[in-house]
């Protein structure tokens, strides 16, 4: 009998951009914790893996004011995730943490920190920048090119590595008989220099509960795919289509291989969204009145902006395309969101050619083009698209959110959840104790160098 795969499964809580229905009336707050307490507890009775955080840096802004299309404001990471420890026992918790803008000593004291808070939860997703506009809210805004970020990041994580093995996973004795609190007495030493940090003293946390914090990562570009490959535990994949997701999984697994890793030990995950209905003709209508809610009139320029990097504020957005072609050579129109296409007149020509084979109008292809992937359709069927992705190996598992923030998640956790189950494919209960120990994932070995302070 052949053993299916077991599906990861993440949550994620909208905030920072224009999937969230924030107008809807059962809509509720980005900011409360009540929200991101409920998100978690019901991504815990579902027996989820762990809880997601995105990150947001800075204010967007459309031609140097704000926008409101998006969701505008979100709390600390480390103070949400530290506060959701308190009200979880088994889900992992995850935070987006930008290694170029935060200095290694203090990325390991926090991961470490909420590790041990959680009793072995805590996962950093590590992400980089070499955007002057989200840089200059920092000390070092602006400074760093794009061909350094993933040196900068390659040497940040390996110098947190090396900080959180600074003590061995036996060092805290606690003898209260003898008065020996640790075993050697020359704890948490770290002398480290490279071409981005030169720091040296001593660790203040203990060894965590697993070993290490689980590391999360994207990779798309070659350089991307060999960084994650190398020192990831898990990647957010970004194709959601099986057959090019299909080929991303094999390339990924392959480079782990080739970097002397199990093809096990890296798990590919990509989000999705999901709308179920009654009937499968329901939720494709209920699906299609989403992202028409999500992609207003207005939000539909904003984000052809993006493309054209030019002020689109006379465009009808029910018309065709913009005729003019986009401005490569002036200073970004909107500033704080990612472009998903480095060349702006590839991306403008990509979205003509949708346009014109599809026949769509300017707010149909941003509907087409930058609305998340979906799982449409009644509770079974939504079932059957997850679970035969991951078997036929297009993924481990998804990062799972809803436009309806915070009590979006409970339709997935009570309709489809106990279909998965029922067929072998999802947990019944949580078997560890540690983020590690429920996703397969082993436990780092302790890489100790002497150190010189």
């Amino acid at each position: 009998m052949t053993t299916r795969k077991q599906i990861i499964l993440g949550a994620y809580l909208g905030g920072v951009n224009h999937q969230t229905l924030w107008g809807l009336p059962e809509s509720g707050s980005q900011i409360d914790f009540s929200s991101f307490e409920h998100t978690a507890r019901t991504a815990e009775r579902g027996k989820f893996d762990f809880f997601f955080l995105a990150e947001g840096l800075a204010l967007r802004e459309r031609g140097g004011k704000i926008f409101d299309q998006d969701i505008i404001g979100r709390p600390d990471t480390f103070t949400v995730l530290a506060s959701l420890a308190a009200v979880t026992e088994h889900l992992g918790l995850a935070g987006t943490i930008n290694a170029t803008f935060n200095e290694p000593y203090e990325l390991a004291r926090q991961l470490a920190s909420l590790d041990h808070l959680s009793g072995g939860r805590a996962a950093w997703n590590i992400v980089t920048s070499f955007d002057a506009f989200t840089g200059q809210n920092f000390r070092r805004g602006g400074f760093l090119d794009r061909s350094q970020r993933y040196e900068r990041a390659a040497e940040s994580l390996a110098l947190v590595r090396e900080l959180w093995d600074s003590w061995a996973d036996d060092e805290v004795v606690a003898d209260k008989a003898s008065g020996q609190f640790v075993r050697s007495g020359d704890v948490g030493a770290f002398w480290h220099s490279g071409p981005q940090f030169d720091v040296r003293g001593r660790f203040t946390v203990p060894r965590s509960p697993q070993g290490q914090p689980v590391i999360l990562q994207a990779g798309v570009s070659p350089q991307g795919r060999d960084f994650a490959a190398a020192s990831s535990d898990a990647i957010f994949s970004p194709f959601t289509h099986l057959p090019e997701a299909k080929q991303y999984y094999a390339d990924i697994k392959r480079r782990a291989v080739a970097f002397g890793r199990a093809p096990q030990d890296v798990k590919l995950l990509p989000s999705g969204s999901f709308v179920l209905g009654d009937t499968e003709s329901e939720a494709q209508e209920k699906a299609i009145w989403v992202r028409e809610q999500q992609v207003t009139p207005q939000t539909a320029r904003v984000l052809l902006e993006l493309v054209w990097n030019r002020d689109l504020s006379d465009l009808d957005p029910d018309g065709p395309l913009p005729s003019i072609e986009p401005d490569v050579a002036a200073p970004a129109f909107i500033q704080g969101r990612a472009r998903l296409e480095s060349d702006l007149q590839v991306w403008a020509d990509r979205l003509r050619a949708v346009a014109a084979e599809k026949k769509l109008s300017a707010r149909e292809v941003v509907i087409d083009q930058f609305t998340r992937a979906e799982f449409v359709g009644t509770a079974q069927q939504v079932a059957d698209q997850i679970d035969e992705f991951v078997q036929d190996d297009g993924s481990d598992g998804f990062i799972v959110g809803s436009h309806l923030v915070p009590t979006g998640l409970d339709e997935f956790v009570d309709k489809v959840v106990p279909l998965l189950q029922e067929r072998g494919s999802l947990r019944a209960d949580y078997t560890g104790t540690t983020l590690r120990d429920n996703l397969g994932l082993p436990v780092p070995a302790r890489v100790r160098e002497p150190a010189r302070v």
